[in-house]
């Protein structure tokens, strides 16, 4: 199995998940931005020339909330609750969240403060996704009231979701109203698999 991989991206999730199921993985390392992404040799494993990317035999993946519904059900369905459980609904919702509602207002505000060189950089637009992402923070705060995990147990919900939370806090959303959530990062960021994934 192999893992396309740049530090600091949704990649960070797939290698996450990899080490809370214990399975064996051989990395393939690039930097966010590096030309390789855009060659021949990987657009043509991936032609978005995005990471991260999952290699299984015949199987080749690319969305990262995909990958991790593809490890739970091949390897790991404790991690991924039957549609028959009562808290399978809730499992679906904190699973697509990051994607819906937390990444959007991230990949916003990371374009106009990290991508883009300083003198084309949009301050207002910055300034309107950070205020923006901590509003959809709201919400998971509201949430995680009197919870350790998203739904129920720790589900691929958790590496989703859950690392969206921790790169909105890393990127400066405004934790200091969101104990709840700044628990439960703190607790993630605490798992030996998690450690694990940010050494890669």
């Amino acid at each position: 199995m192999k893992v396309y991989f740049a530090p600091q991206s949704r990649a960070v999730r797939t290698v996450w998940l990899l080490e809370e199921i214990g399975l064996s993985y051989e990395l393939e390392r690039f930097q966010l931005g590096q030309k390789e992404m855009r060659a021949p040799e990987y657009t043509s494993i991936n032609p978005n020339g995005r990471v991260p990317t999952l290699v299984d035999g015949d199987v080749t993946i690319s969305e990262s909330t995909a990958i991790a519904q593809y490890l739970a059900a091949k390897y790991a369905p404790a991690l991924a609750p039957d549609h028959k459980l009562e808290n399978f609904a809730q499992y679906l919702q904190w699973l697509h969240y990051a994607e819906g509602m937390i990444m959007p207002p991230i990949n916003n505000y990371v374009v106009e403060t990290i991508l883009l060189p300083p003198e084309r950089r949009n301050e207002e637009i910055a300034t309107r996704s950070l205020k923006l992402l901590n509003r959809t923070l709201g919400a998971a705060e509201l949430h995680m009231q009197d919870r350790e995990f998203l739904a129920g147990d720790f589900t691929i919900a958790d590496t989703i979701t859950g690392h969206a939370i921790i790169m909105s806090r890393r990127l400066g959303a405004n934790f200091e109203a969101l104990p709840n959530l700044s628990n439960y990062a703190d607790n993630l960021e605490a798992r030996p698999a998690f450690k694990a994934a940010e050494a890669a």
